[in-house]
């Protein structure tokens, strides 16, 4: 048999999520190594991998084959009883393929409605609709959980061939086949004889196939790890999902002819099953929505007469030429390509979104760069003050449909979303599915799990995989020691990673993108297979697959910082009765620049981190312009290459600034000579090199993505071109080497600028309303008690008042007082938002006045007693008189009472309580409570982080703050500051301390211990080994106040201290003190005294230096 005689025709790809484990460019490099001429891709009750497919296919020089494996319901897809109380399954597998492309657009239509219409444990669809959706599928009779095979298998022949004959009258003699396998299990035997029969009875022609999960033989058990991970179960668990065969392979053609050599017929047909089979997509059409101007409005004038507005709007009645002439040739570019309709959308849902009161961002992306963008109020910045480039975001040549991105308010993000479907139709609106994959460090904790290995150990050994962006697991073998060294030295590890690589980048899951929504001129599903996920309508095809049919998409995304900003403005309206408008502040306020110049950036939109307030002191920028670099730079290649390090210097006079060519000047003089963004790379490859701004953008993602060919072809162009602009040749090839580099790391502008943008009106608020901007910013932090934490430190820096909670003045978020700012209900620990609007809503009558007065007047169905308890414990009834620990005694008899003059007042009653509350008021109450002492300060303290998530009102290490401050020289909100590896001591106090057994190596069988150890301004993880777990294990205990000396380990996620000395607090200044420095008044020492100093020193040596320091 020739191996162009066998097509698969039922192949799993990892789209068959957690099924499947096929790469589609490995099944296409197997299919056209083993000498097929076609394949199919028939994944589980989905067509997410169709267009990736059928790109990958067509480039290896075979025939693309698309279908899905459909899920029938036995009865309506609308039904939703339990199958098996039927005695029936919830569904039967049935094989579908697209001869045409109208059977295409009915496997779109079949597998969307499985999704929004049959979804019940599986995407279903029923009969009704696949006779609706018959045309163009040619249709094989599925697995042995397809209808026929279940059947036959039930030893129901008659039924089996009438549902045969069904099938056959509905796709029509030709189209429909009975699919046969053998993958050597005992069933099989019993349904290949079955469906031989019934092809001999009825003359339905029989069809092999391979029910592919996976590549090759040797994927056979990392196959079965991965139906692990999709039930969570083990893989010794004896009752789990498990194929009990090793063939669901991706068979060469000669083993299927060998497996079916008694019915050759059946493998002749897969090839005229292929044959059949004659789908071609073209690629070459762009779907917009359609704007809806006026009856009597063209849309083209509608968009110039926008335009034309916004640049007067913008840039005055009488624009600057330069202006206009980028405004006209931006429109003219846009028209051309035939995006007008595009823009109008966009102007349309920002200017609907103002309406509506949802905050907009300047900007963000490339978009950025247009100036139509900017007088449509799509963006906020403007173009030409910036230097910001139309080509970096649009170009005729390079026919890329523009990308808008939009930042809106993260809480009124979905008002837009819901404006979009009413707007343009619920069925022509969706947002995009994404695909999680399994990435390093999560197979190995995935894989791990399945085979029971130690959770700690597991933790351990993911984290020795490296941070680092696109990481494999070869990668991290080859770049991380310990990994390298645990894979060589424990069996069950290498096990782990084996399997691991097997199964490393395949799809996991399916998400809702953060932002992408699609629209077209008609319902989506004419177009694209949609799905739902998570109660969101998404597309089934990924962003690239998206943009190959000829959907655009927009970016409309949630911002935190966006809310923020809105509700300071709303706060600093109300404290102030100012109007501050955030796209119209002084870009050149000085104090502003003075604030960052510090370092005081803490909840500044992307300038907050340790590494970023560093940078902002080094810099001390004093114009827009350094904000925009300072987002540019700040990543990994920029800092790690000195380019950041080079502008710092060059910008305060201490590195002198070259340009090797008048070009290199005029572009680079603004960043001191530094390459920063992407745009100016394109600048010099244009000026210099004389190559068109669209290839300029080419080059820039070549070099970003590594094509080497095409990096080298565009040299020899830029070097030809650079030397008839009279540039040495030699200079020109250096020069295409900095420019290959630097545009490595370059930076969209556009998209810089923007965001600086933002950076600095969170800055300008919080510098002239800190109070106002610390509260807003907490308000939004209120679930993270970690952040809150820090910006509560931050206050107190500022001198702002941070009040606890307060069941008489607190709200839901964090608000602003005269004296400060006060604590949010809802930031407390198991104080949800309805319990808070219960109090709120009940304190508009008055004052709480008692505990009793509170449970006679909230609503006790939602402020129960846990919420009444966290408030006690956290403080928000101290207002009241008495003390917690009198209030947690009474809480129950306070509930009662509560409940029954509830009842009563219902009722028309009223109670002696009432009376006695209103009457005689909280002092009353007072006195009677029960006769119980306060809790000490440590559990009034721990009582407060619990509720809290941390110590609000003091810390337990503020009493030992000035020894901490003598005795450590690093703390935690420094550690990436120091370089990994150093060795450094830290103070504060050990929490989460997890004790486990060590697995391998010298120390295998005994204890080690991971904590936490916190100090006045975080807390990190630390790890103490065997040895020195030996030495100090008196001192491992939670809330012990310790010194540890120790190396950083900067590889993880977060700095991690591997500690070598534990010191109690009592001994620091004997085991920690380095020197001692005596200084003396020279005024009063003489002779004798120097020596009687001289003889004390004598009599007590020891290891630590001594030194005089005279002072006048």
């Amino acid at each position: 048999m020739e191996s162009a005689d066998f097509v698969h025709l039922h192949v799993h790809s990892d789209y068959s999520l957690l099924d499947g484990a096929c790469r589609l460019d490995k099944l296409a490099a197997a299919a056209k190594e083993y000498g097929c001429k076609a394949l199919a891709l028939t994944d589980h009750g989905n067509m997410f991998g169709a267009i990736e497919f059928y790109t990958t296919v067509s480039s290896a020089g075979l025939k693309p084959v698309i279908g899905y494996e459909a899920y029938v319901a036995p009865h309506s897809r609308f039904d939703r009883e339990p199958a098996a109380s039927r005695g029936e399954s919830a569904f039967h597998h049935l094989t579908l393929l697209a001869r045409n492309e109208k059977g295409y657009h009915n496997l779109l239509k079949l597998a969307s409605a499985a999704y929004l219409e049959g979804f019940y444990y599986k995407p279903r669809i029923d009969k009704e609709i696949l006779a609706e959706r018959v045309h163009g599928l040619m249709c094989l009779s599925g697995c042995m959980a397809g209808e026929l095979a279940q059947l036959i298998l039930q030893d129901r022949p008659d039924e089996a061939r009438k549902r045969a004959g069904f099938y056959r009258e509905l796709f029509g003699p030709e189209n429909f086949f009975l699919e046969v396998m053998d993958h050597g299990m005992p069933e099989q035997k019993k349904i290949i004889e079955g469906l031989v029969t019934l092809s001999r009875e009825t003359g339905i022609e029989l069809v092999a196939t391979n029910d592919v999960h996976y590549l090759t033989a040797d994927d056979a058990e990392a196959h079965e790890v991965l139906l692990c991970i999709n039930t969570g179960k083990f893989l010794d668990d004896e009752k789990r999902m498990s194929f009990t065969t090793k063939e669901v392979y991706f068979k060469r053609p000669e083993e299927m002819a060998e497996r079916f050599r008694h019915l050759p017929q059946a493998i002749a047909n897969t090839r005229r099953v292929a044959d059949a089979c004659n789908l071609e997509l073209f690629f070459d059409e762009t779907h917009l929505p359609t704007f809806a101007a006026a009856a009597d409005v063209d849309n083209d004038e509608l968009f110039e007469r926008l335009c034309r507005e916004g640049l007067r709007q913008r840039y005055g009645e009488s624009p600057p030429s330069e202006a206009t002439e980028r405004l006209e040739r931006e429109m003219g570019v846009i028209q051309r390509m035939g995006y007008v309709s595009f823009f109008l959308v966009a102007w349309d849902l920002v200017k609907k979104a103002r309406e509506m009161g949802v905050p907009v961002g300047p900007g963000r992306g490339s978009a950025a760069g247009s100036v139509v963008s900017y007088c449509l109020e799509i963006t906020s910045i403007d173009p030409i003050r910036y230097e910001l480039m139309f080509e970096r975001f649009m170009d005729e040549t390079r026919g890329e449909a523009p990308d808008i991105d939009i930042d809106f308010c993260q809480e009124r993000r979905e008002k837009v979303l819901d404006y979009v479907r009413e707007k343009y139709g619920r069925e022509n609106v969706a947002q995009i599915i994404t695909f999680g994959t399994m990435a390093a460090r999560g197979v190995i904790r995935d894989v791990a799990r399945v085979l029971r290995y130690p959770l700690d150990q597991t933790d351990r050994l993911a984290k020795m995989v490296p941070t680092a962006l696109n990481v494999t697991l070869n990668s991290a073998l080859r770049d991380s020691p310990d990994l390298a060294a645990a894979y060589e030295g424990e069996e069950q590890v290498k096990r782990i990673i084996d399997i691991g690589k097997r199964l490393e980048g395949l799809a996991r899951h399916a998400s809702t993108h953060a932002a992408g929504v699609v629209l077209a001129d008609k319902p989506l599903s004419e177009y694209v297979p949609l799905a739902r996920i998570n109660e969101e309508v998404t597309t089934q095809y990924a962003m690239e697959s998206l943009e190959k049919v000829g959907l655009v998409k927009f970016d409309l995304l949630g911002l935190k910082t966006l809310t923020v900003i809105d509700r300071a403005v709303e706060m600093i309206r109300q404290q102030h009765g100012l109007e501050i408008d955030p796209d119209h502040l002084d870009l050149e306020d000085p104090e502003t620049y003075e604030m960052l110049s510090r370092g005081e950036s803490m909840g500044v939109f992307q300038f907050e981190s340790s590494g970023f307030r560093d940078l902002l002191k080094r810099m001390k920028p004093d114009r827009f312009e350094d904000l925009v670099v300072c987002v540019a730079l700040y990543r990994p290649g920029p800092l790690g290459g000195g380019v950041v390090d080079d502008y710092v210097e060059r910008k305060h006079g201490q590195q002198e600034v070259v340009f090797a060519h008048p070009v290199m000047e005029q572009v680079l003089r603004p960043t001191y000579g530094v390459m920063a963004y992407q745009e100016q790379v394109m600048r010099v490859v244009n000026l210099l090199g004389g190559i068109p701004l669209s290839e300029c953008y080419t080059l820039v993602k070549a070099i970003s993505k590594k094509r080497k060919d095409y990096i080298q072809a565009m040299r020899e162009r830029f070097v030809e071109g650079a030397v008839k602009n009279r540039f040495e040749q030699i200079k020109a090839e250096s020069l295409f080497e900095q420019i290959n580099y630097f545009g490595g790391y370059g930076f969209n502008q556009a998209h810089s600028t923007a965001y600086a943008m933002i950076a600095f009106q969170t800055a300008y608020l919080k510098c002239h309303y800190p109070t106002e901007f610390m509260a807003a910013l907490m308000t939004y932090e209120m679930t993270d008690s970690d952040k809150l934490e820090v910006y509560v430190g931050e206050c107190r820096r500022m001198g702002i008042e941070i009040l606890p909670p307060d069941v008489n003045e607190s709200k839901t978020g964090f608000t602003v007082t005269e004296s400060g700012i006060r604590f949010g209900l809802a930031a407390v620990k198991g104080v949800g938002t309805r319990a808070v609007e219960s109090i709120v809503e009940a304190r508009r009558e008055g004052r709480f006045e008692s505990l009793y007065d509170f449970c006679s007047r909230v609503d006790l169905r939602v402020t129960n007693k846990a919420v009444i308890e966290a408030l006690v414990r956290c403080g928000a009834f101290d207002c009241l008189g008495g003390r917690r620990s009198q209030y947690v005694t009474v809480i129950d008899r306070a509930i009662t009472a509560g409940q029954r003059m509830q009842a009563d007042r219902q009722s028309g009653q009223t109670t002696f309580f009432e009376q006695f509350a209103s009457a005689s008021g909280a002092r009353a109450v007072v006195e009677n409570l029960p006769a119980v002492p306060e809790w000490n300060e440590q559990e009034l303290l721990a009582a407060e982080k619990a509720t809290l998530g941390f110590y609000l009102t003091t810390h337990p290490l503020a009493r030992h703050s000035e020894v901490l401050e003598r005795f450590a020289n690093a703390s935690t909100d420094r550690l990436r500051q120091f370089e990994d590896g150093t060795e450094l001591t830290l103070g504060g106090m050990l929490s989460q301390i997890r004790h486990a057994v060590v697995q391998k190596g010298k120390s295998a069988g005994e204890r080690m211990a991971r904590m936490s150890i916190e100090d006045l301004f975080g807390k990190c993880e630390a790890i103490a080994w065997p040895e020195v777990l030996v030495r100090s294990e008196p001192l491992v205990k939670n809330e012990a106040v310790v010194f540890i000396r120790g190396r950083l380990d900067l590889r993880r996620d977060s700095p991690n201290i591997v500690i070598n000395e534990m010191v109690p607090l009592e001994e620091a200044p004997l085991r920690l003190t380095e020197s001692v420095v005596l200084t003396l008044d020279e005024r009063h020492q003489d002779e004798r005294s120097m020596e009687e100093l001289r003889t004390v020193l004598s009599r007590h040596r020891g290891d630590c230096p001594v030194y005089l320091k005279l002072v006048a």
